[in-house]
């Protein structure tokens, strides 16, 4: 019966600790999804800005693929 009841008490432990550190993740997956939304939508202004200018289509490219791989480096440094 004492087994019995230390494997029910570790299996609630267990329990009530996997649903907080599940929305801690959630809310980090969030945060980083935010972050990647808010970069493309810069990117894409800036791509257009910089289409609208004098440069050539190449570098317009170039610095659109740079700010995006920018904002998925913060988005992997919140989640991980």
């Amino acid at each position: 019966m004492n087994k019995f009841a230390l494997i029910l008490l570790a299996a609630c432990t267990l329990i009530t600790a996997i649903p907080a550190q599940a929305t801690e993740q959630s809310r980090q997956r969030q945060d980083a999804r935010d972050v990647r939304q808010g970069t493309r939508e810069a990117s894409r202004n800036i791509k257009q800005e910089c289409r609208e200018g004098l440069v050539g289509n190449a570098d317009c490219r170039q610095e659109h693929r740079q700010h995006k791989q920018e904002g998925r480096e913060k988005a992997r440094d919140i989640k991980y």
